[in-house]
């Protein structure tokens, strides 16, 4: 389990991370959501052991993780960039120089992943579009055998195939060695269909985090109408987040029980209504409105 307490990071008058607390299960996929300069790439740089926390403290099962080999070892850093190589180095180079840091380094897995993706080994990096790099990376990455893997923009330059494929590979270590998977984006939709738990960053704080389940079924629209007039006050029994009416259908935002909201708007004697599921994008979009943000400010 990963806890953050108080963390705060700045370099020099800006603050990247502002008094950030949470915690992270083991075993999950933890995606971190936001604009760029929200602060999601120093916070996996802290997580990394990469930077100092200027304040706070960030562990790994109670272990401080900056300057601890030990606990370093366990974490393996996918950044948005490849930038440790060198003149000429080729994927299997990396693959030398991954090995070299964790000793849990699959060769066997590696030769898997490389021929999933159908890349040469030789081939050298420098001469790989985005795509081939972002797909190298996750072919090292997932060969190192860590504990917990820190994604920075995971999907970004992937074409869709590659998309899923780098997702079913990335549940899969979560679902067989327990591995713990943080991943960064700047689009909900990248998350939608494969995190577990969701954190919003703005200006170096976390707005919002739940998990995404829960996320999802706490909000939802009834679109529904009555013989009867009625109007956003005859609904005080639920907790309505958005009331529009267009002639006799109604359509309500309602974060509740679906259960209950249900039996509650049955009760009223419709005579027609309908449950619908919300995007993410929306769930967000009422949650930070209620939180006093504008979504489209923070994405």
């Amino acid at each position: 389990m990963i806890e953050i307490t108080n963390l705060t990071k700045g370099f020099g008058s800006v603050k990247a991370l502002d008094n950030v607390t949470c915690r992270i299960d083991s075993g999950c996929v933890f995606g971190m959501v936001g604009a760029n300069g929200a602060g999601k790439s120093t916070l996996l740089r802290l997580l990394a052991g990469v930077y100092v926390p200027d304040d706070g403290t960030v562990t790994l099962d109670g272990e401080q993780i900056y300057d601890n080999p030990a606990a370093k070892e366990r974490i393996m850093f996918s950044p948005d960039t490849m930038r440790l190589v060198g003149a000429g180095a080729s994927l299997r180079r990396m693959a030398d120089f991954y090995a070299a840091s964790y000793k849990k380094f699959s060769y066997e897995k590696f030769t898997q992943l490389s021929k999933l993706f159908g890349l040469d080994p030789k081939m050298n990096i420098r001469a790989m579009s985005k795509g081939m790099t972002k797909q190298s990376q996750t072919i090292l990455t997932l060969s190192c055998g860590a504990d917990v893997i820190l994604f920075d923009e995971t999907f970004d330059g992937l074409d869709p195939v590659a998309r899923n494929v780098a997702k079913k590979l990335l549940y899969r270590e979560v679902c067989d060695n327990g591995t713990t998977v943080i991943v960064t984006s700047h689009s909900l939709r990248e998350l939608e269909d494969f995190a577990d738990q969701l954190a919003m960053l703005y200006k170096g704080k976390i707005v919002l985090q739940s998990d995404v389940e829960g996320l999802k079924t706490r909000l939802f629209k009834v679109q529904l109408a009555f013989e009867q007039e009625h109007t956003r006050e005859d609904f005080t029994q639920l907790d309505l987040l958005s009331f529009t009416k267009n002639g006799k259908v109604i359509n309500l935002i309602i974060r509740s029980d679906r259960e209950q909201a249900e039996a509650i708007l049955n009760g009223m004697d419709p005579v027609f209504m309908e449950v619908l599921p919300l995007s993410l994008e929306e769930v967000f979009t009422y949650e930070m409105d209620t939180l006093g943000y504008k979504f489209s400010e923070i994405m």
